[in-house]
């Protein structure tokens, strides 16, 4: 009886991705720790672009793999966590929403027209998702260590109209998020073009 047997060429395309994808979350992982502070905002409010590699990823081999590389970033995260993993767990879904949505708008249309629009949707998408996500989770993990009038005083400090939980959101986390895809989004366009077809092995 014969068997199936997977083609040189598909394992060698397969090979390739899985190295890729390996190198790509190492990259996240390092990214990770470099953090600064946005302006009007305070000292625990950091901005890194780790989820620019999830983004590569999902660009080049489809979102499922963008979202393979957030989960070992974050996976990795947990050995050092100081918020019980639930941190991580607002980075996940936050990385990955802009991840899936722009990997698989420009799965369908690759194109300089199709990565603008991949990109743009995909920040608008972050921005909701970290909304919720800050709302519901990040901002109340907060208060469990200050409390939420202290929270909202130490943002209100760089920005004088913030009086509430929401205001935190509308005026600092939805600009944050926007800043954060921009910033990730010009990174994209600068090297990507170049990053694909070594990952892809089809660099001559």
């Amino acid at each position: 009886m014969k068997t199936a047997s997977i083609p040189v060429h598909n394992k060698e395309i397969n090979t390739r991705m899985l190295v890729s994808i390996a190198m790509l979350s190492a990259v996240s992982i390092v990214l990770s720790y470099i953090k600064i502070t946005p302006p009007l905002s305070p000292s625990f409010a950091k901005m890194d672009i780790s989820d620019f590699p999830a983004l590569i990823a999902a660009f080049t081999f489809g979102p499922i793999s963008g979202v393979i590389v957030e989960l070992i970033k974050n996976a990795f995260g947990l050995f050092s966590t100081v918020t019980g993993g639930v941190g991580e767990l607002a980075n996940f879904l936050i990385g990955t929403s802009m991840a899936i949505c722009s990997g698989t708008i420009y799965q369908y249309k690759k194109s300089r027209k199709g990565a603008i629009l991949s990109l743009s949707v995909g920040t608008i998408v972050m921005m909701a998702i970290g909304a919720v996500v800050n709302y519901f989770i990040l901002l109340p993990l907060y208060s469990t260590f200050m409390p939420m009038d202290t929270l909202i005083q130490s943002f209100s400090a760089f920005i004088p109209f913030i009086r509430t939980r929401f205001d935190i959101v509308l005026y600092s986390t939805i600009p944050f998020n926007l800043v954060k895809g921009l910033l990730i989004s010009i990174i994209m366009f600068v090297v990507y073009k170049k990053l694909s077809p070594i990952l892809k092995g089809t660099k001559s």
